[in-house]
């Protein structure tokens, strides 16, 4: 009888234990989302049957971080995995031309106009801008900050025989350039104040930096590398000569069918995306107090200037 008596007694604590768990159990499979729903980055898609894309770009979109933080994106929500190759504009244009990459990203209007004109580069599509500006030494020996007019700067850096760096390689910002040395009616190559660094735009700031020397460059990629630079931006603002827009184009698979079409289609849809065009907008707020770039998706030639 004392047995009986002391399980009847037990069995209401142990079944007000067993209800308090299974409670507690409902309220925390609630609260919580399977393993599935809490991964933002799971997407279902049918993989593509070449995930691989060869992106031929210019050197600021690799400088500046944009296509570490969107290219991941891009393959969780795809599948393609893109092999971006950044050079100069000229020297990406020509990988295009030549069938070797899929897609380009450029920042050089008579580039890519040629590129499409030669029918290897199809449907140019309008991305984003952010401009160029003149970068150097703090104490200004030619005194061109505050200028307005790039032309009339670049006449002082020509007239003051200051040191000034610039890519070459055909690259976007080196065209860029030498419509401003042609505007201002000076040639500067070959002349010993005007060194040619051969390289990326963030690889020759540090080189104008080291040397005390004027630079042009895209305000991008002076923001990402401003910390380990000895420059101030100068001159900024000429919409005339300064403007830095940037576009995709497919490579013509009509022309080099072995060519990964869907994959560079798929890329360039995902950029004109109001997702990716929203990412871009707000890309480098956080840490520079700006964006280094701004979406343009949707806008007219005319809209933007380039």
């Amino acid at each position: 009888m004392r047995v009986r008596r002391g399980i009847k007694a037990l069995l209401p604590k142990a079944l007000a234990v067993l209800l308090s768990a299974g409670i507690a159990a409902s309220v925390i499979g609630c609260g919580a989302k399977p393993a599935a729903e809490t991964t933002a980055t799971t997407s279902t898609f049918t993989p593509p049957a070449n995930p691989e894309v060869i992106l031929a770009t210019t050197t600021s979109t690799a400088d500046t971080g944009l296509l570490d933080a969107i290219l991941p994106m891009f393959k969780a929500k795809t599948g393609y995995d893109v092999k971006p190759i950044a050079v100069g504009s000229g020297a990406a244009k020509a990988m295009g031309d030549r069938g070797e990459a899929d897609v380009m990203l450029l920042h050089a209007k008579d580039y890519e106009l040629d590129s499409v004109n030669s029918g290897s580069g199809i449907n140019r599509t309008l991305i984003m801008h952010n401009d160029f500006v003149v970068a150097g030494p703090p104490d200004d020996p030619a005194g061109i900050k505050g200028m307005a007019s790039s032309v009339e700067a670049f006449k002082k850096l020509a007239a003051a025989k200051v040191t000034v760096i610039t890519r070459a390689m055909n690259s976007g910002t080196d065209l860029a350039e030498s419509k401003i040395w042609a505007a201002a009616a000076i040639d500067p190559v070959g002349q010993s104040w005007y060194i040619q660094s051969g390289q990326g735009m963030g690889a020759s700031l540090l080189v104008a930096s080291e040397k005390g020397a004027y630079c042009l460059t895209d305000r991008g990629t002076y923001l990402k590398n401003q910390a380990n630079l000895t420059l101030d931006i100068l001159v900024q603002g000429d919409t005339a000569y300064m403007l830095n827009v940037y576009h995709a184009l497919e490579v013509n698979p009509a022309k080099w069918p072995k060519v990964n079409n869907a994959g560079a289609k798929a890329f360039i849809e995902f950029l004109v995306s109001p997702e990716i065009q929203q990412f871009i907008s707000t890309f480098g707020v956080d840490r520079y107090g700006q964006p280094l770039f701004f979406p343009d998706a949707g806008k007219s030639e005319a809209e933007v200037g380039g």
